[in-house]
């Protein structure tokens, strides 16, 4: 048979390659699962998220309907002025104003013992909102035949039902976990009776739909409107009018209009990060999947060299062979890529069905999305993955392309030609290092992941410099010693060799040990921040939503005699709201409480860096390091970015009048509890500037030797007193927690989300050894020869194996100490680029060396042990008969 450069390589892979596939299929089958998994791991989180974003948006869209305009204020307390909502009425560019009032409470079935659900509740002027939000739209039930409704036809809705005080309108979700007739509605601690109506088809969480007076009237706040809906004219440019309103003298600060999909850009915008990193942290399987598929490949070529020598000799060009083994990697890796796509899908539907569409960070809990199946996503996916097959293929086919044949032939091997992988390996390590400086390029690390991905290909590939570095220094300790002698000078003159082997498990530790000390950094970050944020003994709450805090609150009176009550030594008190400071971004948190101890003086902040003193005339506020990041907030400088959320403050217009913007930045605090930004300013400079004196948290030091649990049954027993609840409705909202109980729920918590991360080590370690077993066992099959010299020396087979051992033992070792060298470089842009960069706050780097130290003495017995196994079968009787060939 005569080969040419023309002959098709399909045959070849038909007989040639299926045969090796046939004869090693749990090899073939393990890389294939490498990348399988990784894809799949990879495209089941990009599915979920997708499917939750998706959901997300259609709730946002079905609650706020389709206007063309929102208008909105800072400060959601203060509300759209009523004298402007009739001047836009009256504008000739606007044909509709639809007035929306919203507020989030905590709703009860009629039935005592149902659990609380937090109830989205939007007031809406019936009239207006179907040409703006149809499906807020209110559908009266249909009463029993028994009503005094019906009529001679049969039953009829009441179509007035809306306007009737206390009645409210309920979405599916609501339907489904408020069960019954009437509800009661949490406000401040008492609960409010409503009759349930009908129902609405907006979708997403929990929502109720109430008539706009109604729930003035109902929660108390006036003649409050959260927004107003504008729908345009014919004919009306949508940016013109924005720009005309706003740019008006006599506009209202505060105030802005946005475009109705802002805010599904803005929670896109702000999860975008976390499922970038959820994402790349998936695609670690996959990484070290292409180094399983190297490994494979380069032993399956190793055992095949006399083979692919042969097909040279019939004719089959250099080129052609290189194609060859890269046509087999392709298979694998259109194999892994199906597989692993059908895995990922399966996985994100079970993931959407038993755990909704959260993944831990909290934005899109208590969804249960529908998933959203992407053909052009799973395209990039599995192209991802047959990448990686084939980067992994591309040293292994360039060996099958420039081995010589004649010199194979004869079982003289091919001699590794020197390269300038050293040179390349310093300078990516060195772009490595430029890249962590960047900064963030649309609001994610990319360059940070391409320093992580230079720092990994430059360590892995100077390795051999490194290996043969410490080999000549630790050579003459073994002098003496025969075996350790032999292993060592192997290990030396086959360093390349040696660098193959161990690039898996380089690769694979190198990411272990960055995650275990970003995950270690973070958890003791958060656990020192929880110790400086919780100094009470006691902490009252009746709001565990952030949303909700307008609506549950401690009362005054409660507040004052729970403070007073025997075995209390003293209290603080809290007030939470959201502020909405850009058209861009999320809310901001203002929290209002006492900044100084008493007894101390000092700030009770978990502070970054120095404090400011204030200037006369300022009003001092304390910025989280997110508000550094999203808003341009400095250390010592004014920031009138706050102003809006005070437009009805004295103070506030006063200080404007003068020209001077009253809020100074006195200093920046450490905040893992709110990515989107939070500012917290002195109780009493709060309460002159909003005129709010409603708490949300109460913080209790207690004497010595009160019991906690007395002191908690008092307190219900006071909410139940004050509401008028002989039954114990009202001390049942009160939720209590020790700063003990705090801190371990929140380290679970920590514990589960980070759970994945050690899963990920495993697998990508145990990936990382399969390919030093699987180049090992390439290397002692090319060793038979000189395995059986050894014999024939003197040596004891155990002899050759300690021989083999002791390799091992040297390899994984310089493997284990360049992979922590590596993981610790990467960990570095991992706590200092990555996390700040994504999640805009920062911790402090820790370094747990007994858990380093048992992965890295992990990985080298384990590397020992498969080189022992792996030499086994090279060092019997077929490597004494192996000397015979060359006699």
């Amino acid at each position: 048979m005569q080969l040419t450069h023309r002959t098709p390589l399909w045959p070849l892979l038909r007989t040639f390659s299926w045969q090796e596939l046939r004869h090693h299929p749990w090899r073939n089958a393990a890389a294939v699962m490498s990348v399988m998994l990784g894809v799949a791991l990879a495209f089941s989180v990009h599915l979920i998220n997708a499917s939750a974003l998706d959901e997300f948006s259609q709730a946002v869209r079905s609650v706020g309907g389709q206007p063309d305009l929102e208008l909105r204020p800072a400060n959601p307390q203060q509300g759209v002025p009523l004298d402007l909502w009739g001047r836009l009425q009256q504008d000739p560019d606007i044909a509709l104003a639809s007035p929306v009032l919203e507020l989030s409470t905590y709703a009860l079935p009629a039935d005592a013992g149902g659990k609380r659900v937090l109830l989205r509740v939007v007031g809406i002027d019936t009239l207006q909102v179907a040409a703006v939000a149809p499906d807020l739209l209110p559908r009266p039930l249909t009463p029993l035949p028994s009503d005094d409704t019906t009529n001679a036809d049969g039953a009829a809705p009441d179509r007035l039902a809306f306007f009737a005080p206390d009645t409210v309108f309920l979405n599916p979700m609501a339907r489904q976990q408020l069960q019954g007739n009437t509800l009661r509605l949490q406000v401040g601690l008492q609960l409010r009776t409503v009759r349930v109506a009908g129902s609405v088809a907006a979708g997403g969480g929990p929502l109720a739909v109430m008539d706009i007076a109604a729930v003035q009237d109902l929660f108390g706040v006036g003649e409050r409107i959260s927004r107003l809906d504008l729908r345009l004219r014919a004919g009306a440019n949508r940016q013109a009018v924005q720009q005309r309103l706003q740019s008006a003298a006599d506009w209202p600060q505060g105030l802005s209009l946005r475009e109705p999909g802002d805010a599904v850009s803005r929670i896109s915008n702000l999860s975008r990060a976390y499922r970038v990193n959820l994402t790349v942290l998936a695609l670690v399987a996959l990484f070290t999947g292409g180094f399983l598929v190297y490994s494979v490949l380069a032993l399956s070529v190793s055992r095949r060299s006399q083979q692919f020598a042969l097909l040279a000799v019939l004719g089959l060009t250099g080129a052609q062979r290189l194609r060859l083994v890269v046509l087999e990697a392709a298979a694998m890796g259109i194999l892994g890529s199906a597989l692993g796509l059908a895995l990922g899908t399966g996985l994100a539907a079970l993931a959407l069905r038993l755990l909704g569409g959260d993944l831990g960070g909290g934005y899109f809990s208590g969804a249960a999305p529908a998933l959203q199946w992407s053909p052009v996503a799973a395209v990039i996916f599995g192209a991802l993955c047959t990448a990686a097959a084939l980067l992994g293929a591309w040293g292994p086919a360039r060996l099958a392309q420039q081995l010589p044949p004649a010199q194979t032939l004869k079982g003289l091997g091919h001699a590794h030609t020197r390269s300038h992988a050293t040179r390349w390996g310093l300078a990516l390590m060195g772009a490595g290092g430029v890249l962590a400086l960047l900064p963030p390029v649309w609001d994610m690390p990319l360059a940070a992941y391409l320093s992580v991905a230079a720092l990994l290909l430059g360590g892995i590939l100077s390795l051999p410099a490194a290996v043969g570095l410490v080999l000549d220094r630790i050579a003459p300790l073994f002098a003496r010693h025969l075996l350790p002698l032999l292993a060592v000078e192997r290990a030396r003159r086959v360093r390349e060799s040696a660098a193959v082997a161990v690039s898996g498990v380089v690769a694979a530790l190198s990411l272990a040990v960055a995650l275990t000390v970003m995950v270690a950094s973070f958890r003791g970050s958060v656990t020192d921040w929880l110790d400086q944020v919780l100094p009470a003994d006691l902490y009252v709450r009746t709001a565990g939503s952030g949303s909700a805090t307008e609506t549950a609150f401690l009362d005054p009176a409660f507040v004052a005699q729970a403070t007073a009550l025997p075995g209390v030594a003293r209290a603080t008190t809290q007030r939470t709201l959201n502020v909405s400071l850009s058209a861009t971004q999320p809310p901001v948190a203002l929290i209002s409480r006492p900044l100084r101890d008493p007894q101390s003086g000092n700030l009770n902040l978990p502070l970054v860096g120095d404090v400011r003193a204030v200037p006369a005339g300022h009003i001092a506020i304390y910025v989280s390091e997110a508000m550094v990041d999203l808003y341009g907030a400095q250390l010592g400088q004014p920031f009138p970015v706050l102003q809006p959320a005070f437009v009805s403050s004295k103070a506030v217009a006063q200080a404007e009048t003068a020209g001077v913007a009253p809020f100074f930045v006195a200093g920046i605090w450490r905040d893992y509890a709110r990515q989107t930004g939070a500012i917290t300013l002195d109780q009493a400079d709060f309460a002159r500037l909003s005129q709010d004196t409603r708490v949300n948290d109460m913080a209790f030091w207690l004497d010595d030797g009160t019991d906690a649990g007395a002191l908690q049954a008092r307190m219900r027993a006071l909410a139940d007193q004050l509401a008028g609840t002989p039954a114990g409705e009202a001390g049942e909202l009160l939720e209590f927690s020790s700063a003990r109980e705090i801190r371990t729920i929140s380290l679970k918590i920590f514990d589960r989300s980070f759970a994945v991360t050690y899963w990920l080590q495993a697998v990508a370690i145990g990936i990382g050894l399969f390919g030093v077993a699987a180049s090992f066992s390439a290397q002692v099959l090319a060793r038979r020869k000189e395995f059986g010299l050894l014999v024939h020396l003197g040596l004891t087979r155990q002899q050759i194996l300690r021989v083999v051992a002791l390799e091992g033992a040297a390899w994984t070792s310089m493997g284990a100490l360049a992979g922590v060298t590596l993981g610790l470089a990467v960990a570095v842009v991992l706590v200092h680029v990555v996390n700040p960069q994504s999640f805009h706050w920062t911790m402090e780097l820790a370094l747990p060396w007994a858990r380093l130290a048992a992965l890295a003495g992990a990985v080298v017995l384990a590397g020992t042990a498969t080189a022992w196994l792996a030499g086994r079968a090279a060092a019997g009787r077929d490597a004494v008969m192996a000397v015979k060939e060359d006699w």
